[in-house]
């Protein structure tokens, strides 16, 4: 994706034009990404942005980051559509595709709140426009006129949605602000708990409405339904004890990873409210944990 021509006067248009998708792919990534919540298809999505941002006249092009976050969110409303009647044949819960973050992203709070997993499934419950809405205006802070262009309405429309949709996600979201040091301290309690199989210790790290979703696509053994109450899920973590698992930083948290003769099996993220564990997340399906083998950028500026 070098986008370079073999020479004459076209090599300096491409060169230019390669430079600002490149200066602008990591914001455009987690732009796509949290459309998404699936890093494959945010590649494939930025792949095809790409396409078309080379057929663009860019001398007419005003502002080239406006104009790259539309192509974006066009393209990824597009596969959203198609990944809504995907996930409703997916075989048991279906959670987000985890990613390997750097410090930084942990850093930028809003940034980490935003791709978090417990964000991104209350994401899950937007229709698409609302989704595009909401994500571009409370995590990239665009504008209304270029949100409006971005997503085909008008800017009376999208201020309306985007009022819709963000009642909609406060009502859903955890209601406290929890930092990275309160999850790295619950999850280590939640580790240890489950390392030397102490029951007694994790049913006091959990939650007592906690539930737990494991997604394994029918791929691998998981539940196909969320798993309620910490007695019953303190029961279905008993059969992990005595496992060793490795930390991580996961969607901009701390989250755990189990290996299996050395290969990722599992990735545990966690939602905390009152000091507790109420939501596990596990991913297990093979096909969501490439991107856990190395570190993916996000950001919501450019350049980075």
């Amino acid at each position: 994706m070098d986008g370079r021509a073999e020479g004459g006067p076209g090599e300096g248009r491409m060169d230019s034009a390669t430079e600002g998708f490149v200066a602008h792919r990591n914001l455009l990534f987690t732009v796509a990404y949290e459309l998404l919540g699936s890093a494959a298809d945010a590649e494939d999505v930025l792949q095809e942005t790409w396409l078309r941002w080379m057929n663009v006249d860019h001398g007419a092009v005003r502002d080239q980051r406006a104009y790259l976050v539309r192509i974006t969110t066009r393209q990824a409303l597009t596969r959203l559509r198609t990944l809504v009647r995907r996930k409703e044949s997916y075989v048991g819960p279906w959670l987000p595709e985890p990613l390997l973050t750097a410090p930084d992203v942990a850093e930028d709070v809003a940034l980490a709140d935003s791709v978090s997993m417990a964000m991104l499934l209350v994401l899950e419950t937007l229709a698409p426009t609302e989704r595009a809405v909401f994500v571009l205006r409370e995590v990239f802070a665009l504008d209304y006129a270029e949100i409006a262009e971005a997503v085909g309405k008008n800017q009376a429309a999208v201020r309306q949605i985007a009022h819709r949709a963000r009642a909609h996600v406060s009502a859903r979201r955890p209601r406290e602000v929890v930092s990275a040091d309160q999850t790295r301290e619950a999850l280590a309690a939640f580790r240890r708990a489950v390392e030397t199989g102490d029951l007694g210790r994790l049913l006091d790290v959990l939650a007592p409405d906690v539930v737990l979703l494991t997604d394994g696509g029918g791929v691998v053994r998981a539940a196909l339904a969320p798993i309620v109450g910490a007695e019953t899920v303190g029961g279905v973590l008993g059969g992990i004890a005595g496992t060793a698992m490795e930390p991580a930083q996961v969607n901009g948290y701390p989250a755990l990873i189990l290996r299996v003769e050395g290969e990722i099996d599992t990735v545990i993220a966690v939602r905390i409210e009152g000091g507790r564990i109420s939501g596990l997340y596990a991913v297990r399906n093979p096909e969501k944990l490439s991107y856990l083998e190395r570190e993916t950028a996000l950001s919501r500026a450019d350049g980075d």
